[in-house]
């Protein structure tokens, strides 16, 4: 219940409450925070990040089977499928369930130069990592004047 402020601390913690609780279902309105930001609910989430000779990719997916994972790349795109089966107690009526379960596809753009021959994945800690070399001729180099 709503309860009037006694100091200006306690307004902006009021603030604060009022607005998790009004996004929570909602989010804003299901979209994402930024342009390169997944919806609210998207799984798993994702970091990319690259450099000169690679591309790294981490997915944020605890509870897969690894089994279930298919990881692919195709004409600069990788593809994460997989499903995260989730035990629950039958008699147990759920009020809240915030842990995703069920199958999960993400599509992301990569740069040109990522070589499709040279990727590696691992899944551990309920982190998958891949990573992708860049081919040579995407790679910076110096040229010396002569």
């Amino acid at each position: 219940m709503f309860s009037y402020p006694t100091s200006v601390d306690s307004l902006f913690n009021e603030l604060a409450r009022l607005s998790r609780d009004l996004g929570g279902p909602y989010g804003a309105w299901g979209m994402p925070a930024s342009i390169r930001a997944a919806a609210r609910g998207t799984f798993p989430a994702i970091n990319i990040g690259a450099s000169d000779d690679e591309v790294e990719v981490y997915a944020f997916a605890p509870g897969i089977d690894t089994s279930s994972l298919d990881i692919s790349v195709q004409r600069n795109v990788l593809t994460v499928a997989g499903e995260r089966k989730l035990e629950r107690q039958p008699e147990a009526e759920y009020y809240l369930n915030e842990r995703m379960s069920g199958t999960f596809r993400r599509v992301m753009s990569l740069p040109d130069d990522v070589d499709p021959d040279k990727v590696e994945a691992n899944y551990r800690d309920g982190v998958l990592h891949i990573r992708m070399q860049r081919s040579e001729q995407g790679k910076p180099r110096q040229i010396r004047p002569q």
